[in-house]
């Protein structure tokens, strides 16, 4: 009995280990949704353009002066917001350089124009967007409102960038 129970604990670790491996490999080799393929990442693959921001909403709905939190980073502040970009709604040209951000599409389909990109990225509901270093601006291409919600950590409290 206790040769078979051996047997059952030594074929589960097997089957595990082989399912770590082969969905790593899986994950390592396909280029995850809302990111830009490897081949068409390069630096400066995209200038700045001068779009005003249309059909967007961007409302804060939390903020911590990390400044006054373990992490004393003075100037600095933590940022939680929802933005709604309208259908043909724009997020102008922004940088991410001093200011790095994770972006959860919640509803709906948008476009984003990296300047570390060659190609544009479409983004979908579920995806997460780490903007972390580049400068891009976004469009709703779709016929539906998306729905975004950004963490960021800002740095100058009067930024204009809507992202």
């Amino acid at each position: 009995m206790s040769n078979r129970i051996e047997l059952g604990r030594l074929l589960g670790r097997t089957l595990t280990v082989a399912g770590l491996l082969i969905g790593s490999t899986v994950v390592t080799t396909t280029a995850f949704g809302g990111s830009c393929p490897a081949d068409k990442m390069k630096a400066d693959a995209r200038e700045p353009v001068k779009f005003a921001p249309v059909g967007v909403t961007d409302t804060t709905l939390g903020a911590i002066d990390l400044a006054k939190e373990p992490a004393k980073l003075k100037d600095r502040q933590l940022r939680f917001r929802k933005l709604t970009i309208e259908p043909n709604g724009i997020v102008p040209w922004h940088s991410h350089a001093d200011r790095p951000a994770l972006i959860y599409v919640v509803q709906g389909e948008v476009t984003e124009y990296a300047s570390i990109c060659a190609v544009p990225i479409v983004h979908k509901a579920g995806d997460v967007s780490v903007d972390a270093g580049r400068a891009h601006w976004w469009k709703n291409t779709g016929k539906k409102t998306v729905v975004l919600i950004s963490a960021d950590i800002l740095h100058d409290k009067k930024e204009e960038h809507m992202m």
